[in-house]
């Protein structure tokens, strides 16, 4: 699987658009995984979208993860999870759902990151990297160096999250990350596939064999 862009989608950073929208969008410009994240939104509502933006990510061959309710994901036949320090515990998560069923787990230090692959993670959402305003639970940040050491000891694949954007992705990208997770870099912008595309356009050139350095 590849985790190469990773968006995370959220209505209140989107100037009106829904999360279907910033679905369909981020897709267009290359999106390889989309992610439902809602903390305030009723249970009919977030359960419409999942349902749509399930269909959307079919559509195009894109992965679909929902961020802390597993029984939503479960429910809208998502292909996966996304749970945090302080969600259910990922024991649990994984005696609910299949073994092809993706579980990422947030940690923003090395510790919980060997914790989570312990236990039976399929990928880290490491950080924040850099300070982020785009999510009020972040945390402090962790920095590239506590990334390079993660990537050091650490055999999943590690999605860096928190202030990424055009400018920092070469540096992330180099401290050994398998994936940007990225927010208002893309669904904050005027243009989201624009914006998505650009830094797909970073993330091909970085991995292309004839990149010297």
């Amino acid at each position: 699987m590849r985790y190469d862009l990773y968006v995370i989608t959220d209505e209140g950073l989107s100037h009106g658009r829904t999360h279907s929208e910033q679905a369909r969008q981020a897709i267009l410009g290359g999106a390889d995984v989309i992610q439902l994240r809602d903390k305030k939104c009723d249970r009919d509502y977030l359960r419409q979208c999942a349902l749509e933006m399930r269909a959307i990510a079919d559509k195009a061959g894109t992965t679909f993860i929902v961020n802390d309710r597993l029984d939503l994901a479960l429910q809208c036949e998502a292909d996966g999870a996304h749970i945090g320090q302080g969600d259910m515990p990922l024991k649990f998560a994984r005696r609910a759902a299949s073994r092809e069923f993706i579980i990422g787990v947030s940690a923003g230090t090395v510790k919980e990151a060997l914790e989570a692959e312990r236990d039976g993670a399929d990928y880290i959402g490491f950080g924040p990297i850099f300070r982020t305003a785009s999510k009020d639970d972040a945390g402090t940040a962790c920095g590239l160096e506590a990334l390079k050491e993660a990537r050091q000891r650490i055999s999943i694949p590690i999605v860096a999250i928190g202030g990424i954007n055009a400018i920092n992705a070469p540096d992330v990208l180099a401290a050994g990350a398998d994936g940007l997770a990225v927010i208002s870099a893309v669904i904050s912008q005027e243009n989201i596939a624009t914006a998505a595309s650009a830094l797909k356009e970073i993330i091909i050139k970085y991995r292309s064999p004839s990149r010297i350095g």
